[in-house]
């Protein structure tokens, strides 16, 4: 889960507050997070294990959830995760070891992104 360290890291997450979500992210008890959070979580499941069991109707809850346009979202996003895992998983690349994002200086920062910089 090293990408989903540095994305939660990029949203403002401290170190701690990184490894708790990651936490409860990977143990599958989602009760803890918004109902629409939980449905995201569920159908991000389904279409990563077993996509050929996603039906009209798993697509119809996320768009009565989200809207059409998120509900797309959503789809794209679990999509395009499992399209870049499986071609690192295909070319053997490894994660990296370290976050990144994360400042050196203090780990409870990030680092500013690229052009966020603060000007004196």
């Amino acid at each position: 889960m090293g990408h989903s360290e540095m994305l939660l890291a990029v949203a403002g997450l401290s170190e701690d507050e990184v490894q708790t979500r990651i936490e409860q992210l990977s143990t599958g008890e989602w009760s803890g997070f918004p109902p629409a959070e939980r449905q995201a979580l569920i159908f991000a499941e389904k279409l990563t294990r077993h996509p050929a069991e996603v039906t009209t109707d798993d697509i119809q809850q996320l768009r009565e959830t989200f809207g059409d346009a998120r509900a797309v979202d959503v789809i794209w996003y679990v999509s395009w995760c499992n399209y870049m895992t499986r071609v690192a998983d295909g070319l053997q690349l490894p994660l990296e070891t370290d976050n990144v994002f994360m400042n050196p200086e203090s780990t409870e920062e990030p680092a500013p992104a690229a052009g966020d910089e603060e000007t004196p």
